[in-house]
């Protein structure tokens, strides 16, 4: 087989200028994207409580239960914890302090918000967001 170089040569710096363009492409996407995965990785499923359906009147705090305060159930922090919570999806957050004991932990929700605090964070029609939860100290 014949192969004169001037031929086949400028096939292979094509070829490997493709690949180099490829690697950036591919590495710039990657550094990009890193702090999204991420954040979705650590993301906590919240979700709201108090509109309207039979609650208890009292907290397991022994509060009487306002769906209109700035409070949320956990059962991940003490009573009377200050938590803030951004919602991922548009990083608005909201204080909270914790007087109740919830979500039910076979929904794999982390939080529930009362429906004024949720309000505050995302509209009450999308029900869950994915947000990132902060022990204030």
């Amino acid at each position: 087989m014949n192969h004169r170089p001037g031929i086949f040569f400028p096939h292979i710096i094509k070829t490997f200028k493709r690949i180099q363009v490829t690697a950036i492409f591919a590495l710039i996407l990657f550094f990009l994207m890193s702090p999204v995965a991420y954040q979705a990785e650590n993301a906590k499923i919240a979700s709201w409580y108090g509109g309207g359906e039979k609650l208890n009147k009292y907290t397991a705090s022994g509060e009487i239960f306002d769906p209109a305060s700035l409070t949320c159930a956990s059962w991940d922090y003490r009573f009377d914890t200050l938590l803030r919570v951004t919602n991922i999806g548009n990083g608005r957050s909201v204080i909270v302090r914790v007087n109740d004991r919830g979500p039910n932990k076979r929904l794999g929700r982390a939080i529930d918000l009362t429906k004024y605090a949720f309000s505050k964070i995302a509209d009450i029609e999308e029900g869950l967001i994915a947000t990132r939860i902060e022990e204030i100290k």
